[in-house]
Protein backbone atom coordinates (compact mmCIF):
# COMPACT_ATOMS: atom_id res chain seq x y z
CA UNK A 1 0.00 0.00 0.00
CA UNK A 2 1.57 3.25 -1.15
CA UNK A 3 2.34 5.89 1.74
CA UNK A 4 0.28 8.33 2.55
CA UNK A 5 1.25 11.74 3.60
CA UNK A 6 -0.01 13.01 6.60
CA UNK A 7 -2.43 15.57 6.25
CA UNK A 8 -0.69 19.36 7.53
CA UNK A 9 -2.59 21.31 10.23
CA UNK A 10 -2.39 23.82 7.87
CA UNK A 11 -4.44 22.14 5.47
CA UNK A 12 -6.89 21.36 7.95
CA UNK A 13 -7.67 24.75 8.69
CA UNK A 14 -7.97 25.97 5.01
CA UNK A 15 -10.43 22.91 4.93
CA UNK A 16 -12.59 24.35 7.93
CA UNK A 17 -12.57 28.07 7.13
CA UNK A 18 -13.67 27.01 3.07
CA UNK A 19 -16.60 24.98 4.74
CA UNK A 20 -17.31 27.44 7.00
CA UNK A 21 -17.27 30.04 4.01
CA UNK A 22 -19.61 27.27 2.24
CA UNK A 23 -22.45 27.80 4.91
CA UNK A 24 -22.12 30.68 6.16
CA UNK A 25 -25.64 32.53 5.47
CA UNK A 26 -27.69 29.41 5.00
CA UNK A 27 -30.28 29.43 7.78
CA UNK A 28 -32.50 25.70 8.03
CA UNK A 29 -35.61 27.41 8.60
CA UNK A 30 -38.37 24.91 9.15
CA UNK A 31 -42.24 25.28 8.26
CA UNK A 32 -45.10 22.57 9.41
CA UNK A 33 -46.34 20.49 6.14
CA UNK A 34 -49.46 18.63 6.43
CA UNK A 35 -50.04 16.14 3.44
CA UNK A 36 -53.62 15.96 1.90
CA UNK A 37 -55.34 13.51 -0.89
CA UNK A 38 -58.48 15.42 -1.92
CA UNK A 39 -59.46 18.65 -3.78
CA UNK A 40 -61.21 20.20 -0.76
CA UNK A 41 -60.20 23.77 1.05
CA UNK A 42 -60.09 24.91 4.52
CA UNK A 43 -60.07 28.63 6.29
CA UNK A 44 -56.77 29.49 7.92
CA UNK A 45 -55.00 32.41 8.89
CA UNK A 46 -51.47 34.10 8.23
CA UNK A 47 -49.71 36.07 10.63
CA UNK A 48 -48.18 39.19 8.57
CA UNK A 49 -46.32 42.12 9.51
CA UNK A 50 -46.56 45.29 7.38
CA UNK A 51 -43.56 45.75 5.52
CA UNK A 52 -44.23 49.59 5.76
CA UNK A 53 -46.97 51.80 6.51
CA UNK A 54 -50.32 50.53 4.15
CA UNK A 55 -53.69 51.43 3.26
CA UNK A 56 -56.07 48.22 4.40
CA UNK A 57 -57.20 48.09 0.77
CA UNK A 58 -53.39 47.26 -0.29
CA UNK A 59 -52.48 44.59 2.13
CA UNK A 60 -55.55 43.23 0.90
CA UNK A 61 -54.71 43.80 -2.48
CA UNK A 62 -51.37 41.55 -1.53
CA UNK A 63 -53.01 38.99 -0.48
CA UNK A 64 -56.15 39.12 -3.09
CA UNK A 65 -58.66 38.97 0.05
CA UNK A 66 -61.37 41.54 0.82
CA UNK A 67 -60.61 43.96 3.00
CA UNK A 68 -63.11 43.68 5.43
CA UNK A 69 -62.62 40.27 5.96
CA UNK A 70 -59.12 41.29 7.31
CA UNK A 71 -60.94 43.94 10.00
CA UNK A 72 -63.14 41.71 11.03
CA UNK A 73 -60.61 38.88 11.43
CA UNK A 74 -58.65 41.25 13.73
CA UNK A 75 -61.98 42.63 15.34
CA UNK A 76 -61.05 45.90 13.92
CA UNK A 77 -64.09 48.54 13.72
CA UNK A 78 -65.59 48.13 10.49
CA UNK A 79 -68.41 51.72 10.95
CA UNK A 80 -65.32 54.06 10.42
CA UNK A 81 -65.96 56.19 7.44
CA UNK A 82 -63.52 55.11 4.78
CA UNK A 83 -62.12 52.47 6.42
CA UNK A 84 -60.71 50.07 4.21
CA UNK A 85 -58.28 53.22 2.74
CA UNK A 86 -57.20 53.44 6.79
CA UNK A 87 -53.84 53.67 6.78
CA UNK A 88 -52.18 50.56 9.18
CA UNK A 89 -48.75 51.79 10.46
CA UNK A 90 -45.65 49.67 9.38
CA UNK A 91 -44.70 46.73 11.58
CA UNK A 92 -48.34 46.29 12.76
CA UNK A 93 -48.93 42.12 13.40
CA UNK A 94 -52.32 41.59 11.24
CA UNK A 95 -54.17 38.14 10.78
CA UNK A 96 -54.90 37.50 6.72
CA UNK A 97 -57.99 34.96 6.16
CA UNK A 98 -57.04 33.06 3.47
CA UNK A 99 -58.41 29.94 1.81
CA UNK A 100 -56.02 26.37 2.27
CA UNK A 101 -56.10 24.09 -0.71
CA UNK A 102 -54.62 20.54 -1.48
CA UNK A 103 -51.86 21.13 -3.62
CA UNK A 104 -49.55 18.47 -5.10
CA UNK A 105 -50.31 16.39 -1.98
CA UNK A 106 -49.43 19.16 0.95
CA UNK A 107 -51.73 22.49 2.46
CA UNK A 108 -50.74 25.35 0.90
CA UNK A 109 -52.30 28.59 -0.68
CA UNK A 110 -51.49 29.48 -4.56
CA UNK A 111 -54.07 31.99 -4.84
CA UNK A 112 -51.78 35.38 -3.74
CA UNK A 113 -50.77 36.80 -7.24
CA UNK A 114 -47.46 38.91 -6.91
CA UNK A 115 -46.70 41.94 -10.00
CA UNK A 116 -42.97 42.98 -9.71
CA UNK A 117 -41.60 46.43 -9.61
CA UNK A 118 -38.88 47.85 -10.42
CA UNK A 119 -35.60 46.84 -7.37
CA UNK A 120 -37.83 44.10 -6.84
CA UNK A 121 -36.13 40.88 -6.22
CA UNK A 122 -37.12 37.20 -5.21
CA UNK A 123 -35.52 37.84 -1.47
CA UNK A 124 -37.13 41.17 -1.14
CA UNK A 125 -40.40 39.66 -2.11
CA UNK A 126 -40.25 36.83 0.26
CA UNK A 127 -38.48 38.46 3.53
CA UNK A 128 -39.84 42.07 3.17
CA UNK A 129 -43.20 42.27 1.63
CA UNK A 130 -44.98 38.93 2.78
CA UNK A 131 -42.73 39.20 5.90
CA UNK A 132 -40.70 35.62 5.85
CA UNK A 133 -44.32 33.67 5.25
CA UNK A 134 -42.37 32.41 2.24
CA UNK A 135 -38.84 32.25 1.19
CA UNK A 136 -37.23 33.46 -2.10
CA UNK A 137 -36.96 29.20 -3.53
CA UNK A 138 -40.13 28.19 -2.99
CA UNK A 139 -41.42 31.47 -5.32
CA UNK A 140 -38.73 30.74 -7.79
CA UNK A 141 -39.70 27.27 -8.26
CA UNK A 142 -43.47 28.07 -8.09
CA UNK A 143 -42.93 30.31 -11.09
CA UNK A 144 -40.00 28.12 -12.64
CA UNK A 145 -37.60 31.37 -12.08
CA UNK A 146 -34.31 30.15 -14.17
CA UNK A 147 -32.15 33.49 -12.97
CA UNK A 148 -33.57 34.73 -10.25
CA UNK A 149 -31.50 37.96 -10.55
CA UNK A 150 -33.75 38.81 -13.65
CA UNK A 151 -37.17 39.78 -13.25
CA UNK A 152 -39.17 41.66 -15.05
CA UNK A 153 -41.15 44.80 -14.47
CA UNK A 154 -44.37 43.99 -14.29
CA UNK A 155 -44.27 40.20 -14.27
CA UNK A 156 -47.28 38.25 -12.18
CA UNK A 157 -45.40 35.80 -9.89
CA UNK A 158 -47.65 33.27 -7.57
CA UNK A 159 -46.45 33.46 -4.33
CA UNK A 160 -46.89 30.21 -2.24
CA UNK A 161 -47.96 30.54 1.02
CA UNK A 162 -47.91 28.05 4.20
CA UNK A 163 -51.28 26.94 5.76
CA UNK A 164 -52.83 23.50 7.85
CA UNK A 165 -56.48 22.84 8.11
CA UNK A 166 -56.08 19.71 10.22
CA UNK A 167 -60.16 18.67 9.77
CA UNK A 168 -60.72 22.10 11.71
CA UNK A 169 -60.38 20.96 14.81
CA UNK A 170 -57.33 20.69 17.80
CA UNK A 171 -57.91 18.00 19.98
CA UNK A 172 -61.53 17.96 19.22
CA UNK A 173 -62.68 20.65 19.64
CA UNK A 174 -62.96 23.53 16.59
CA UNK A 175 -60.02 25.35 15.89
CA UNK A 176 -58.77 27.36 12.67
CA UNK A 177 -54.63 27.60 12.39
CA UNK A 178 -52.47 30.59 12.13
CA UNK A 179 -49.30 30.40 10.57
CA UNK A 180 -46.93 32.06 12.52
CA UNK A 181 -43.04 33.48 11.90
CA UNK A 182 -40.90 32.98 14.80
CA UNK A 183 -39.26 36.24 15.81
CA UNK A 184 -35.83 36.41 16.99
CA UNK A 185 -36.92 36.81 20.39
CA UNK A 186 -39.93 34.44 20.53
CA UNK A 187 -39.81 31.36 22.30
CA UNK A 188 -42.32 28.33 22.34
CA UNK A 189 -43.30 28.90 25.90
CA UNK A 190 -43.97 32.57 24.95
CA UNK A 191 -46.01 31.57 21.67
CA UNK A 192 -48.27 29.02 23.78
CA UNK A 193 -48.82 31.54 26.46
CA UNK A 194 -49.87 34.64 24.14
CA UNK A 195 -52.40 32.16 22.49
CA UNK A 196 -53.74 30.33 25.68
CA UNK A 197 -52.37 26.85 24.60
CA UNK A 198 -49.60 24.33 25.54
CA UNK A 199 -46.28 23.58 24.62
CA UNK A 200 -46.64 19.93 24.67
CA UNK A 201 -49.81 21.48 21.75
CA UNK A 202 -47.31 23.37 19.68
CA UNK A 203 -44.79 20.50 19.70
CA UNK A 204 -47.62 18.15 18.35
CA UNK A 205 -49.03 19.91 16.12
CA UNK A 206 -46.24 21.39 14.57
CA UNK A 207 -44.08 17.35 14.41
CA UNK A 208 -41.18 18.78 16.83
CA UNK A 209 -38.83 16.97 18.42
CA UNK A 210 -37.97 19.65 21.10
CA UNK A 211 -38.50 23.32 22.21
CA UNK A 212 -35.99 24.89 20.48
CA UNK A 213 -37.17 27.46 17.64
CA UNK A 214 -35.28 30.07 15.62
CA UNK A 215 -36.19 33.46 13.60
CA UNK A 216 -37.57 32.42 10.19
CA UNK A 217 -39.50 28.93 11.45
CA UNK A 218 -43.41 29.10 10.60
CA UNK A 219 -45.53 27.09 13.43
CA UNK A 220 -49.08 26.33 12.95
CA UNK A 221 -50.70 27.58 16.14
CA UNK A 222 -54.21 26.41 16.54
CA UNK A 223 -56.99 28.98 17.77
CA UNK A 224 -59.73 28.11 19.42
CA UNK A 225 -62.97 29.00 17.20
CA UNK A 226 -66.53 28.61 16.28
CA UNK A 227 -67.41 26.15 13.67
CA UNK A 228 -70.38 26.43 10.87
CA UNK A 229 -72.45 23.57 9.96
CA UNK A 230 -74.09 25.03 6.98
CA UNK A 231 -74.74 22.82 3.83
CA UNK A 232 -72.04 21.96 1.77
CA UNK A 233 -73.58 24.02 -1.74
CA UNK A 234 -73.99 26.97 0.64
CA UNK A 235 -71.01 29.51 -0.63
CA UNK A 236 -69.59 29.79 3.08
CA UNK A 237 -69.77 26.32 3.75
CA UNK A 238 -67.06 25.59 6.15
CA UNK A 239 -66.78 29.04 7.57
CA UNK A 240 -64.93 29.38 11.21
CA UNK A 241 -64.36 32.06 13.09
CA UNK A 242 -61.35 32.30 15.29
CA UNK A 243 -62.56 33.23 18.98
CA UNK A 244 -62.77 37.05 20.06
CA UNK A 245 -63.18 37.80 16.04
CA UNK A 246 -65.77 38.52 13.42
CA UNK A 247 -66.43 37.18 9.76
CA UNK A 248 -68.27 38.48 7.15
CA UNK A 249 -70.34 36.98 4.92
CA UNK A 250 -73.43 36.80 2.11
CA UNK A 251 -72.05 39.76 0.06
CA UNK A 252 -71.37 41.61 3.19
CA UNK A 253 -75.09 41.28 4.43
CA UNK A 254 -74.21 39.15 8.00
CA UNK A 255 -71.75 38.85 10.18
CA UNK A 256 -71.14 36.55 12.50
CA UNK A 257 -69.07 36.26 15.46
CA UNK A 258 -67.57 33.99 17.99
CA UNK A 259 -67.31 34.54 21.94
CA UNK A 260 -67.07 36.22 24.44
CA UNK A 261 -68.03 33.17 27.00
CA UNK A 262 -69.08 30.40 24.40
CA UNK A 263 -67.95 28.95 20.96
CA UNK A 264 -71.45 29.19 19.38
CA UNK A 265 -71.13 30.54 16.19
CA UNK A 266 -73.56 33.93 16.19
CA UNK A 267 -74.86 35.50 13.50
CA UNK A 268 -76.82 38.69 12.50
CA UNK A 269 -77.20 41.42 10.01
CA UNK A 270 -73.93 43.39 9.31
CA UNK A 271 -73.86 46.82 9.45
CA UNK A 272 -72.55 47.23 5.86
CA UNK A 273 -75.83 45.50 4.47
CA UNK A 274 -77.63 47.71 1.84
CA UNK A 275 -79.21 45.16 -0.78
CA UNK A 276 -79.97 41.96 0.48
CA UNK A 277 -82.05 38.57 0.41
CA UNK A 278 -84.87 38.75 3.28
CA UNK A 279 -83.57 38.25 6.52
CA UNK A 280 -87.04 37.11 8.28
CA UNK A 281 -87.51 33.12 9.49
CA UNK A 282 -90.21 31.53 7.85
CA UNK A 283 -93.66 31.47 9.33
CA UNK A 284 -92.14 34.04 12.23
CA UNK A 285 -91.92 37.43 13.01
CA UNK A 286 -87.95 37.04 14.14
CA UNK A 287 -84.98 38.44 11.86
CA UNK A 288 -81.34 36.96 11.83
CA UNK A 289 -80.26 37.19 15.08
CA UNK A 290 -83.46 37.95 17.06
CA UNK A 291 -83.84 35.22 20.46
CA UNK A 292 -87.26 35.30 21.90
CA UNK A 293 -87.50 33.55 25.44
CA UNK A 294 -90.48 32.67 27.76
CA UNK A 295 -90.17 31.34 31.32
CA UNK A 296 -92.34 28.76 32.00
CA UNK A 297 -93.13 26.23 35.35
CA UNK A 298 -90.67 23.62 33.47
CA UNK A 299 -88.21 26.34 32.16
CA UNK A 300 -87.38 28.88 29.78
CA UNK A 301 -88.62 28.58 26.26
CA UNK A 302 -86.33 29.94 23.73
CA UNK A 303 -86.87 30.64 19.85
CA UNK A 304 -84.62 31.73 17.78
CA UNK A 305 -83.59 32.64 14.44
CA UNK A 306 -80.35 31.39 13.13
CA UNK A 307 -78.30 31.63 9.89
CA UNK A 308 -77.96 28.57 7.72
CA UNK A 309 -75.72 29.91 4.82
CA UNK A 310 -76.12 31.72 1.40
CA UNK A 311 -77.23 29.90 -1.27
CA UNK A 312 -77.46 30.97 -4.70
CA UNK A 313 -77.80 34.76 -3.87
CA UNK A 314 -79.96 34.26 -1.00
CA UNK A 315 -79.43 33.99 2.83
CA UNK A 316 -81.39 31.21 4.23
CA UNK A 317 -82.56 31.56 7.83
CA UNK A 318 -83.71 28.81 10.35
CA UNK A 319 -86.30 28.94 13.39
CA UNK A 320 -85.76 26.16 16.36
CA UNK A 321 -87.21 26.53 19.61
CA UNK A 322 -85.91 24.83 22.59
CA UNK A 323 -86.72 24.46 26.07
CA UNK A 324 -83.57 25.01 28.66
CA UNK A 325 -83.21 24.83 32.08
CA UNK A 326 -83.00 28.70 32.37
CA UNK A 327 -83.69 32.02 30.60
CA UNK A 328 -80.13 32.92 28.46
CA UNK A 329 -78.83 36.46 28.53
CA UNK A 330 -78.27 39.09 26.14
CA UNK A 331 -75.67 38.17 23.39
CA UNK A 332 -72.25 39.56 24.08
CA UNK A 333 -69.64 40.13 21.77
CA UNK A 334 -66.03 40.14 21.20
CA UNK A 335 -64.36 43.61 22.16
CA UNK A 336 -63.90 46.12 18.63
CA UNK A 337 -60.29 47.96 18.38
CA UNK A 338 -60.29 51.43 16.59
CA UNK A 339 -58.26 51.43 12.92
CA UNK A 340 -54.61 50.86 14.70
CA UNK A 341 -52.43 54.16 13.92
CA UNK A 342 -49.65 53.15 15.86
CA UNK A 343 -47.52 50.27 16.76
CA UNK A 344 -47.37 49.44 20.58
CA UNK A 345 -43.34 48.42 20.78
CA UNK A 346 -44.17 45.58 23.73
CA UNK A 347 -47.19 44.14 21.56
CA UNK A 348 -45.48 44.62 18.14
CA UNK A 349 -45.95 41.21 16.23
CA UNK A 350 -48.40 40.35 18.53
CA UNK A 351 -51.99 40.42 17.78
CA UNK A 352 -55.71 39.15 18.80
CA UNK A 353 -54.00 36.80 21.42
CA UNK A 354 -56.61 33.91 22.26
CA UNK A 355 -58.99 35.90 24.44
CA UNK A 356 -59.26 35.39 28.17
CA UNK A 357 -61.77 33.65 29.97
CA UNK A 358 -64.70 36.29 30.96
CA UNK A 359 -68.45 36.51 30.29
CA UNK A 360 -68.21 40.07 29.78
CA UNK A 361 -69.55 41.17 26.71
CA UNK A 362 -71.91 43.91 25.03
CA UNK A 363 -75.18 43.95 23.90
CA UNK A 364 -75.81 45.42 20.88
CA UNK A 365 -79.04 48.07 20.54
CA UNK A 366 -79.24 47.66 16.98
CA UNK A 367 -78.31 45.36 14.45
CA UNK A 368 -74.95 47.29 13.72
CA UNK A 369 -71.73 45.98 14.76
CA UNK A 370 -71.38 46.62 18.23
CA UNK A 371 -69.60 49.12 20.03
CA UNK A 372 -65.88 48.21 22.31
CA UNK A 373 -67.00 46.98 25.42
CA UNK A 374 -66.74 43.83 27.27
CA UNK A 375 -63.86 41.18 27.19
CA UNK A 376 -62.76 38.11 25.57
CA UNK A 377 -62.90 34.55 26.37
CA UNK A 378 -60.10 31.71 26.86
CA UNK A 379 -60.28 27.56 26.69
CA UNK A 380 -57.64 25.83 29.04
CA UNK A 381 -54.36 24.31 27.77
CA UNK A 382 -54.71 21.31 24.92
CA UNK A 383 -52.72 18.46 24.45
CA UNK A 384 -52.44 15.56 22.13
CA UNK A 385 -53.68 18.00 18.76
CA UNK A 386 -53.29 17.21 15.23
CA UNK A 387 -49.86 16.11 14.27
CA UNK A 388 -47.96 17.67 10.91
CA UNK A 389 -44.71 17.42 9.63
CA UNK A 390 -41.67 19.80 9.68
CA UNK A 391 -39.92 20.99 6.42
CA UNK A 392 -36.55 22.45 6.23
CA UNK A 393 -35.20 25.04 3.67
CA UNK A 394 -32.14 27.16 3.02
CA UNK A 395 -32.27 30.78 3.23
CA UNK A 396 -30.36 34.00 2.86
CA UNK A 397 -32.46 35.49 5.57
CA UNK A 398 -30.73 36.29 8.36
CA UNK A 399 -27.34 35.47 7.80
CA UNK A 400 -25.32 37.84 9.58
CA UNK A 401 -27.06 36.50 13.12
CA UNK A 402 -25.83 33.18 12.39
CA UNK A 403 -22.06 33.90 12.17
CA UNK A 404 -19.70 36.97 12.42
CA UNK A 405 -18.80 37.26 9.01
CA UNK A 406 -16.04 39.83 9.67
CA UNK A 407 -14.01 37.63 12.53
CA UNK A 408 -13.83 34.55 9.79
CA UNK A 409 -12.71 37.36 7.17
CA UNK A 410 -10.23 38.16 9.69
CA UNK A 411 -9.19 34.42 10.36
CA UNK A 412 -8.82 33.74 7.19
CA UNK A 413 -6.10 36.85 6.08
CA UNK A 414 -4.23 35.68 9.27
CA UNK A 415 -4.24 32.51 7.81
CA UNK A 416 -2.79 33.52 4.71
CA UNK A 417 -0.48 35.64 6.12
CA UNK A 418 0.96 32.71 8.21
CA UNK A 419 1.44 30.11 4.88
CA UNK A 420 2.82 32.93 3.26
CA UNK A 421 5.84 32.72 5.89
Amino acid sequence: MPDQKPISHNTLCLLLLLSIFANVGLVSSKSTIEPCSNSDSCNALLGYTLYTDLKVSEVASLFQVDPIAILTANAIDISYPDVENHILPSQLFVKIPIACSCVDGIRKSVSTKYKTRPSDTLSSIADSIYSGLVSADQIGEANSVTDPSVLDVGQTLVVPLPCTCFNGTDNALPAIYLSYVVRPVDTLTGIAARYLTTITDLMNVNAMGGTAIKAGDILAVPLPACASNFPRYSSDYGLIVPNGSYAITASHCVQCSCGPGNLKLYCMPASLAVSCSSMQCRNSNLMLGNVTVQQTGGGCNVTSCSYGGYVNGSIITSLSTSLQPRCPGGQKFPTLIDPPTSVVRDSMFAPSPSPQSDSAGTTPKSSVVPTKAGSLPGLPPAANSPIGSTSHACSLRKSLATFPRALVMLLFVKFLMSMSL
